[in-house]
């Protein structure tokens, strides 16, 4: 059985849930997110929270069981914090600047790559080899980190590139004679 599954999901104040027709919709401080409901799981308000349980005793319910209480959370998350990412650029000449919409990018190619950042995306950059991803939504947040990292991930043997906050990138030692 899962431990992750059995937890209700809290309700912090300031935060309402509807679980009425196909939708689960939560509304927060923050702004408000939906997610389909799976038809293997049960949704049940409870004094404690949103309960998840399994339709039934098949593998397949309760291998959705767990995830969809995880999903159920990072919207309750999502709508009273937020969530963010933080990505370092390392290499000579690499830079990144934010304008309105857009993002900037100079990583060494002979054109600057210009990205759109996505409805309820928020992206900053303190400095030129700094960018902060913010956002209510874990999935796209995390989506267009991995679209930017994606341009120069970070090499083993200078260690230029883009990579995460406190990502530990393997260094390898270069050709000896």
């Amino acid at each position: 059985m899962s431990r992750t599954g059995k937890r209700p999901v809290a309700m912090p104040a300031g935060v309402t849930a509807d679980l009425e027709g196909a939708e689960i919709s939560v509304k927060g401080p923050k702004g408000a997110l939906t997610m389909p409901k799976d038809p293997l799981v049960t949704y049940e308000m409870t004094d404690r929270g949103i309960q998840v349980q399994p339709i039934n005793d098949t593998k397949r319910a309760r291998s959705f069981w767990g995830m969809q209480r995880t999903l159920l959370q990072n919207l309750v998350t999502g709508v009273t914090e937020g969530f963010s990412k933080k990505l370092e650029i390392n290499g000579v000449g690499y830079r990144a600047q934010a304008q309105g919409r857009k993002l900037r990018l100079q990583l060494g190619f002979s054109h600057d790559v210009d990205i759109d950042v996505p409805e309820g995306i928020e992206v900053k950059t303190p400095d030129n080899t700094t960018v902060e991803i913010s956002g209510i939504d874990k999935q796209k947040v995390g989506q267009l980190a991995a679209e930017i990292r994606r341009w120069r991930k970070p090499e083993p043997y200078k260690g230029k590139g883009i990579k995460y906050a406190g990502e530990y990138i393997f260094r390898k030692e270069g050709k000896k004679k």
